[in-house]
């Protein structure tokens, strides 16, 4: 007999932003939110990229007709950096504001964060990473996500670089709770595929991971199980068709639910595996999360059987029955949706020789493992097998 899905298990607490707004021109409201939780002098924080496209015009007209005042933080790159994190804290305090905006995709968001937390909070903020380590709640925060991928609108997650050490850590703590999210897939609408492609695996990464971590609890379930759903049924449509409103709606509301499941349950190996490809290769984080998918999930397979059996039934990739059938449908569908979606492997995105990435894989491997991350992987890996891990996706 299959082994149940749903266990007695230990109590566990759920977590979310106080509020979430969803649907089409939500962030229209993004300043009736501000001010109702008394906003003044307002940061936003964003990327270069929002503010060459005018969106971020639009979010300061948005206050200054609302009668907020509101500056603009731009200077946040990919895989944002102690340094980005710390500029901002100061572009926060020259200002004398008393709320932030996240605005963009995971790294604006994250950046806005740890900003958050540092306003209320002394550095360095290395001091903070790990789990549960944060003193004091930070400023009021509203994250508003323009991409369908890292869900970090409605998590109390944060990763940020620390280039120094080529570290990225992953920092856990209800204060980079956001108070507010506003989710907007018509946000959405201009991304290219490519990038479609890569954050909607993340978002499934998150929906899977979530859902076989062995931190896995019924509330998270019941997010992971709808975020693996909507991206069965709508990623390769939204890649296709980048202007189906219905595709890049369920897009955006499988990234939320991602976010909702592993700030909840946890993330695995995957991700332990990938925060140190960016921090050493750049690689965005969920560009290396989809070329490490298949690999790993493979290697896990046999840690939650059931578990990832029925993530196969729910992707609806296998029927009733067999779970070692069922497993092996997972997998392949894992690897047919990289080629699909036009994912390569590791010698395709980490701009280095082979030789160069491996003289790099024992330092990534012990990164990894010191995350946390893998250790709630379904099958947990030594650092020897994380290291053949990075040479079979190579």
């Amino acid at each position: 007999m299959d082994a149940p899905l749903v266990t007695l298990t230990p109590p566990s607490s759920f977590w979310s932003p106080r509020k979430i707004v969803v649907g089409a021109g939500a962030s229209g409201q993004l300043a009736a939110e501000a001010k109702s939780l008394g906003a003044r002098r307002v940061l936003i924080v964003a990327d270069r990229r929002l503010a060459e496209c005018g969106l971020l015009d639009r979010f300061v007209r948005l206050f200054a007709d609302a009668g907020v005042h509101a500056a603009e933080f731009c200077d946040v790159q990919p895989d944002p950096t102690i340094d980005n994190v710390m500029q901002g804290l100061a572009a926060l305090r020259r200002l004398d504001g008393d709320l932030l905006v996240g605005l963009g995709g995971g790294s604006p968001m994250d950046a806005a964060k740890a900003i958050a937390v540092l306003a209320a909070n002394e550095p360095p903020l290395a001091q903070y990473a790990g789990y549960d380590q944060v003193p004091r709640p930070g400023a009021p925060l509203i994250l508003v996500p323009t991409t369908a991928g890292t869900g970090s609108e409605a998590t109390r997650v944060t990763v940020i670089t620390d280039e120094e050490r080529s570290v990225k850590m992953m920092m856990l703590d209800k204060s980079f709770m956001a108070t507010t999210a506003i989710v907007d897939y018509e946000l959405s609408l201009s991304m290219p595929p490519s990038l479609t492609a890569h954050v909607g695996i993340d978002t499934m990464t998150h929906g899977l991971e979530a859902f076989v971590s062995r931190k896995a609890n019924p509330w998270a379930d019941l997010y992971a199980v709808s975020c693996l759903r909507l991206t069965a049924r709508h990623l390769d449509t939204a890649y296709r068709e980048p202007d189906n409103r219905e595709a890049r709606a369920g897009m955006m509301l499988a990234a939320t639910h991602g976010g909702l499941a592993f700030s909840n349950s946890s993330v695995a190996l995957v991700h332990g595996m990938s925060r140190p490809i960016g921090a050493n290769f750049h690689v965005p984080h969920g560009l290396s999360n989809a070329v490490l998918l298949p690999e790993v999930t493979r290697y896990s397979l046999s840690g939650a059987a059931a578990r990832y059996a029925e993530a196969a039934r729910i992707l609806g990739v296998a029927g009733p029955g067999n779970d070692e059938a069922a497993g092996h449908a997972l997998l392949s569908y894992l690897d047919e949706q990289n080629r699909r979606l036009g994912v390569g492997r590791l010698r395709d995105v980490v701009g280095v020789t082979q030789g160069e990435f491996m003289g790099k894989c024992e330092e990534m491997a012990d990164a990894a493992l010191a995350s946390g991350s893998p250790q709630n992987n379904p099958r947990v890996p030594t650092q020897a097998e994380i290291v053949e891990l990075y040479r079979r996706a190579w």
